[in-house]
């Protein structure tokens, strides 16, 4: 079996929109959402909540998160990738692009108009956790199966 990784990403609500990270070119260019790898030292709460800071200035607290998404997914390159994701609607800081290496960019979204150039991975998520389904499956570039 190739290496898993567990992933950690942010749905973070402000007045009726979204916060979305614009990807640099080399990153491939879409729209996505704060977050990153949990490390080995690292509880998932523990790397979201520095992943939001480093990314995007968003200082949270565990008591203001909830999971309500887990999405396994199948790499391009064959290992597996589990990523848990958490809704927050508190938070403080200053938005800005933490790693500007990486995004070029920090924008608030309606889930009603979001960009065209969405990653398809955040899409599906966004789409099944709009539905209210907390795990579902997924393989670049087609959604497997919901559970």
């Amino acid at each position: 079996m190739k290496k898993a990784s567990i992933k950690v990403r942010l749905i973070l609500y402000n007045k009726g929109k979204i916060l979305l990270l614009k990807q640099r070119k080399r990153q491939g260019g879409n729209y996505t959402l704060v977050g990153g790898t949990v490390d080995a030292n690292e509880f998932a709460l523990d790397a979201l909540i520095r992943e939001s800071e480093e990314e995007a200035g968003i200082i949270l607290k565990e008591e203001d998160m909830q999971l309500v998404h887990v999405l396994h997914k199948h790499t391009k390159f064959g290992a597996h990738r589990v990523t848990l994701y958490f809704k927050a609607s508190k938070w403080k800081g200053d938005l800005r692009t933490g790693e500007p290496s990486k995004f070029k960019g920090v924008s608030w979204f309606s889930l009603d108009n979001l960009p065209n150039n969405l990653s398809a991975t955040v899409r599906h998520v966004l789409i099944q956790y709009r539905e209210g389904h907390l795990y579902s499956e997924f393989t670049n570039p087609k959604p497997v199966k919901v559970r």
